[in-house]
């Protein structure tokens, strides 16, 4: 008996497919991992400031200590975040600082019925105080389902989906300043679920699917091999 390799033309095209189809998701792992590593870095290492930055020099993730007051009266309640298994909201609610611009800060989670009613009572501090946070975009799902509820200017606190700076800033007649501070989970004034994270899969995470995507590969390259090769008798 003598063996010769000889794949079909089947085998080939699909196991050869698979495996570039693998060691492709393989690579667009290995980029996720080194994005999400690039983001770990950038929030260890953000600067931590006491005035609000120029809006053009802001960059995610920077620290500030900010002096000012609630408005205790206009909270927007972001609809659809969970905690611990439960529904609730996130609450954005004005700040207007020491140097008069006005931003919204993610005050962190509440609780809210089945039913949507009542509305959580969002508590409040009347008094100046300082707080602290980092700054970052308005949230953005990676997909919309459904349409946005657009606050309204004469209705609050009040429940949203998909809520915008832009949106926002004309519901409250108010120039707001285009980024959102999300509270410290140590500072006045906040609720549950502030452990605010730069990303929430690990590098490693990815790293590791990358792993299995390339023995994946592997394997569809070991099948086309031992299914190709053909044994054939001599005499």
């Amino acid at each position: 008996m003598r063996a010769r390799f000889h794949p079909s033309l089947a085998a080939t095209v699909l196991l050869l497919g698979l495996s570039v189809a693998c060691l492709g998701l393989a690579g667009w792992q290995w980029q996720r991992a080194a994005e999400k590593a690039a983001r770990q870095d950038s929030f260890a290492g953000a600067a931590t400031l006491t005035q609000l930055p120029p809006a053009a020099d802001a960059i995610e993730f920077t620290q500030l200590r900010l002096q000012g007051r609630f408005d205790t009266r206009k909270h927007l309640l972001a609809d659809n975040q969970v905690l611990g298994g439960r529904g609730g909201v996130h609450v954005y609610t004005p700040f207007v600082e020491s140097g008069g611009q006005t931003l919204l800060v993610n005050r962190g989670w509440l609780p809210l019925p089945a039913g949507r009613t009542p509305l959580p009572v969002v508590e409040t501090p009347e008094e100046a105080l300082t707080v602290k946070g980092r700054l970052g975009p308005m949230p953005t799902p990676g997909r919309q389902l459904g349409r946005a509820l657009d606050p309204e200017s004469n209705r609050w606190p009040q429940l949203v989906t998909y809520p915008s700076i832009e949106r926002t800033g004309r519901a409250l007649g108010l120039d707001l300043y285009p980024w959102v501070l999300f509270l410290d989970a140590d500072s006045p004034g906040g609720f549950a679920g502030r452990d605010w994270r730069p990303v929430y899969m690990s590098p490693q995470k990815h790293q590791a699917y990358a792993f299995q995507w390339l023995t994946l590969a592997a394997l569809a390259l070991s099948c086309w091999v031992v299914t190709g090769v053909r044994r054939m008798e001599t005499t």
